[in-house]
């Protein structure tokens, strides 16, 4: 079986684990990609430094946007910069983020659609992130709003009678009268009417992944609005990229 290996797991039973794997520190959680059984799964956790201390195998290639664990295996010739990744245009300040789901959402598009003429990015992360991409598979400029639970802690930070209600599903009501479902409802309405402007705005399908997609998606749909929902775009980018740079490095 290529890109695995077996192991016995002291009770004389084999197991399949990966032998490639890939890392997206991200601002909240760690975002990895394995192939397992001829396929690539992806999986989202909390900051885990025992867990990257305790690989079977060393990591094919990983990224970061948010801070590095202090203690770690991580390769320094492993990190992907964005000088690794195939977006024309990008600027140096780009996030490595942005530009790998761009990369990802790229890739698909243009395999699902060969008459290409563009999209806008959408990630719902930490940060709601938008990102252009233009026909000529370019960046093309993007927006950044607070993300659905950074809208929710900047209100009860900054108001005395609000308290963060967390994360939570849409409240069915238009205008509930919880407070929490107050809060709720109207973050989520703020990303929906941003998301929608900005893909009127840019006359462009709206690729979306992210932690918070799930809650947009439905909504966006609703409104008529062209959507394409792929969760795992960046770590999907992010392989993408692994493959390349194993590919040159095998020539």
């Amino acid at each position: 079986m290529r890109n695995t290996s077996l192991w016995d797991d002291g009770r004389g039973n084999l197991k399949v684990t990966s032998t490639r794997r890939c890392l997206l520190i991200g601002n909240t959680h760690w975002h990895w990609a394995e192939f397992v059984g001829q396929k690539w799964k992806f999986s989202h956790t909390s900051p885990d430094s025992k867990r990257l201390a305790s690989l079977d195998n060393p990591l094919k290639a990983w990224a970061a946007v948010g801070p590095l664990p202090e203690e770690s295996n991580l390769d320094p010739s492993l990190r992907v910069a964005l000088k690794h990744i195939p977006l024309r245009k990008s600027p140096p300040w780009l996030g490595i983020d942005r530009a790998l789901g761009a990369w990802g959402a790229l890739r698909r598009a243009k395999q699902i659609d060969n008459a290409f003429a563009g999209l806008l990015l959408a990630d719902a992360g930490t940060v709601l992130s938008l990102t252009k991409v233009n026909e000529e598979g370019a960046f093309a400029g993007g927006q950044l709003v607070p993300g659905l639970r950074l809208q929710l802690s900047a209100m009860s930070l900054g108001a005395k009678d609000l308290d963060d209600p967390g994360l939570g599903p849409s409240p069915q009501e238009a205008f509930p009268s919880r407070t929490a479902d107050a809060m709720r409802k109207g973050a989520i309405q703020s990303l929906i009417g941003t998301l929608v402007v900005a893909q009127r705005e840019a006359k462009l399908p709206l690729w979306l992944c992210g932690g918070d997609a799930p809650v947009l998606a439905e909504p966006l749909r609703d409104l008529d609005v062209d959507v394409n929902h792929f969760p795992h775009l960046a770590l999907e980018g992010l392989v993408d990229v692994e493959g390349l740079i194993n590919r040159d490095l095998d020539h």
